[in-house]
């Protein structure tokens, strides 16, 4: 798998997260992602999915293609 160390982020990287859907935890979703500069932290990147800025958290799975993150979701989901 081509998972990516959040120390290696720089602003403008396109990643692909496995997104958990907040209103029904039971689904699940491979998301296109963009690193964006924390608008609150200038020593802090934030990923930018679905319109809304996430804090970046060392345990987020972020991989490098989609086929990356969807080896890794049938790995962990079947």
């Amino acid at each position: 798998m081509d998972m990516i160390n959040p120390k290696d982020l720089k602003a403008g990287d396109e990643v692909f997260v496995i997104y958990n859907n907040p209103h029904t935890p039971t689904v699940s979703n491979i998301r296109p992602a963009e690193i964006v500069p924390h608008p609150k932290d200038p020593n802090a990147l934030a990923l930018f999915i679905n319109e809304t800025l996430h804090v970046i958290e060392d345990d987020d799975a972020l991989f490098t293609s989609e086929a990356a993150a969807e080896e890794a979701f049938n790995n962990h989901y079947s």
